[in-house]
């Protein structure tokens, strides 16, 4: 009997599976190669550190980053690109390396470095399924470490060099999602009738971009008017994942997403004011003695705002 497969990763949204990327790639693919995954999905009982998932777990292996997750399952014969030829594997590298250099940037910008999409849905998001305190801290960490891969990724010097290269960044996505509508044509996958490598791939990168509700949206506007890449996109979700990860269906799962996102934006902007009304006492001149205001907070809000200020 097999060793069984546990894919940690995050959840679900917006009728996804997953909304991370990375995640999203290896359970296509486990799909793809009929790998028989036991997902376990990153919430608010999760007592992880840095949120470097997805992670594979066996009885005797860790294993993490998709591309060696993806290389694990075939060593235990699950392979969902026995059909390619050697110049489609060659393609397969060649189109991966392209999403990494010149979509990912784009993809990681628009959802943690663009101000209003970090604030409004990605930070709230991702805050709601990490325990406290750690919800206070671990999203500003993610922010920087997307950051810092996109400058790493685009070879560019120090960080306030980003705002020069933005519209590069954003020239580059629009390029390769052409490059890929053009691959796919009129076809159900990328190497005729059945999903591979390269699927799993495309898919993970572009359905998030697809689908969550973003109030900035270059990208997913451009990403929109490719009928056959959207198309693409939604074959999968109805033909692999009909129902979400926690057996919701995605209209379901959309509604629950709404309310939540609704119940996360309102605590995050109480934050925000909260915060800035700490930063405002305190960066005020000095004035002579006489006794200020007193913002009443409940424990838990001054607990908040402590660990907020002591975030790197």
């Amino acid at each position: 009997m097999a060793a069984p497969l546990e894919l940690s990763c995050w959840g679900g949204g917006w009728g996804l599976p997953s909304v991370h990327s990375e995640s999203l790639v290896v359970m296509a693919y486990a799909k793809f190669s009929g790998a028989p995954l036991k997902v376990s999905v990153v919430d608010n009982t999760w007592r992880g550190s840095r949120g470097d998932v997805p992670i594979l777990t066996t009885e005797d292996n860790i294993v993490s980053q998709p591309a060696k997750i993806l290389n694990f399952l075939r060593k235990q014969k699950y392979n969902a690109d026995y059909e390619l030829s050697a110049k489609q594997g060659a393609d397969t590298l060649a189109y991966i390396a392209l999403l990494e250099e010149k979509l990912l940037p784009a993809v990681l910008h628009t959802f943690w470095v663009e101000s209003d999409n970090y604030f409004t849905v990605t930070k709230p998001w991702f805050a709601s399924r990490i325990p406290f305190p750690l919800s206070l801290i671990l999203p500003g960490r993610m922010s920087k470490g997307a950051l810092n891969r996109i400058i790493l990724t685009r070879g560019e010097p120090p960080l306030y060099h980003l705002r020069e290269v933005e519209a590069q960044i954003y020239r580059d996505a629009k390029e390769c999602l052409n490059l890929l509508s053009n691959r796919l044509g009129t076809s159900q996958f990328f190497f005729g009738d059945s999903p591979s490598t390269l699927d799993a791939y495309v898919f993970g990168f572009l359905a998030p971009l697809y689908k969550v509700r973003f109030p900035k949206v270059q990208l997913q506007e451009h990403l929109k008017q490719l009928s056959n890449l959207c198309r693409f996109c939604d074959d999968i979700l109805n033909s692999y994942f009909r129902l979400s990860v926690g057996g919701i269906s995605p209209a379901g799962q959309e509604m629950v997403d709404a309310n939540l996102q609704k119940l996360t934006q309102l605590v995050n902007k109480e934050s925000n004011l909260i915060e800035k009304m700490d930063d405002n006492l305190r960066q005020s001149p000095q004035l002579p003695p006489r006794k200020l205001p007193t913002l009443k907070l409940t424990p838990a809000e001054e607990e908040s705002n402590s660990l907020q200020r002591l975030s790197p």
